[in-house]
C-alpha cells in the first residue's frame, strides 16, 4: 500500500484538497465550500468531516492514510496547532491540529496558508 498524506487547504471560500505521497504525486483531489458564513463552529466541522472524509477514500482505494496537513490563513501558532486568529473563518484559539488527530487517530500537522504554500513551491 502507497503512503498518503491527507492535505487540505482551507481558504475563506473553498477547501482545496488531495491525497498526496511523499513523492508529492496527487492520488485524489476534491473541492469543498468552507461555509464560513455558518460561523467558526460549522467550518471546524466541515474540516474535520472533509478531511475523515478523505481517510476513508484514501483506505477504499488502497491507499493508507498516515498524516493529516491543514493549511489555514490568519495568526497560527505552529508549535500548539492552534489557529489563533483567522477573520475571514471566525476562528479564535481554535486547536485545529489537536481536533483533527483525534478525529481521525493520525497525526496532523497545521501551517500558516502561505507559509505552507511557499514551501510546496520551494520543494
Amino acid at each position: 500500500m502507497t503512503d498518503v498524506v491527507v492535505a487540505l487547504d482551507v481558504g475563506g471560500t473553498g477547501i482545496k484538497c488531495a491525497l498526496v505521497d511523499r513523492d508529492g504525486v496527487s492520488h485524489h483531489t476534491e473541492r469543498h465550500p468552507t461555509g464560513a458564513g455558518q460561523g467558526a463552529e460549522a467550518v471546524i466541522g466541515n474540516i474535520l468531516g472533509i478531511a475523515e472524509g478523505l481517510a476513508g477514500k484514501a483506505l477504499a482505494d488502497g491507499l493508507t492514510p498516515v498524516a493529516v496537513g491543514i493549511a489555514v490563513p490568519g495568526v497560527i501558532d505552529e508549535d500548539t496547532g492552534t489557529a489563533v486568529w483567522s477573520a475571514n473563518l471566525g476562528f479564535r484559539d481554535v486547536p485545529l491540529r489537536d481536533l483533527v488527530a483525534a478525529r481521525l487517530g493520525l497525526p496532523a500537522a497545521l501551517g500558516h496558508d502561505v507559509r505552507t504554500g511557499g514551501a510546496a513551491e520551494a520543494r
